[in-house]
């Protein structure tokens, strides 16, 4: 399952993402990772919480951001959720390759049976179709 939480800057996407970190850490049964640009939720959530900063990995767009998670999946089986804090920002705000991004992680995703919510910050309207089935 793929979802994504998308709005502009201060509607609340990263308090509802925290919540529902915090509500996977209650119920999962094995990992749960958090992928954020920055270091803003180190002192918000769980030491549970596998904490990842992307700047640390040199993740500067959708294809490195995409290759990252291959890799954290490829390598940890046990891994049952993923979020993603400031997708978009991540990806370089490329519209075009984030759109290619959402589909190779939905697909990902699904085929490893993780669960992947990623926060977006951009006005819900400038989404694309695709985008916008994941919302």
């Amino acid at each position: 399952m793929m979802k994504i939480i998308i709005g502009v800057k201060g509607t609340g996407k990263t308090k509802t993402l925290i919540e529902m970190i915090n509500s996977a850490l209650e119920s999962s049964k094995g990992s749960v990772v958090c992928i954020e640009k920055g270091s803003n939720l180190r002192l918000t959530l769980s030491y549970n919480c596998r904490l990842i900063n992307s700047d640390e990995y040199l993740i500067k767009d959708a294809q490195s951001l995409y290759g990252f998670i291959a890799g954290l999946l490829a390598s940890n089986h046990d891994i049952t959720d993923l979020f993603i804090d400031g997708t978009f920002r991540i990806c370089d705000r490329d519209l075009l390759a984030f759109d290619k991004f959402v589909t190779e992680a939905d697909e990902l995703s699904t085929r490893c049976g993780v669960n992947l919510v990623m926060t977006v910050s951009m006005p819900a309207e400038n989404a694309t179709d695709n985008i916008k089935k994941y919302l």
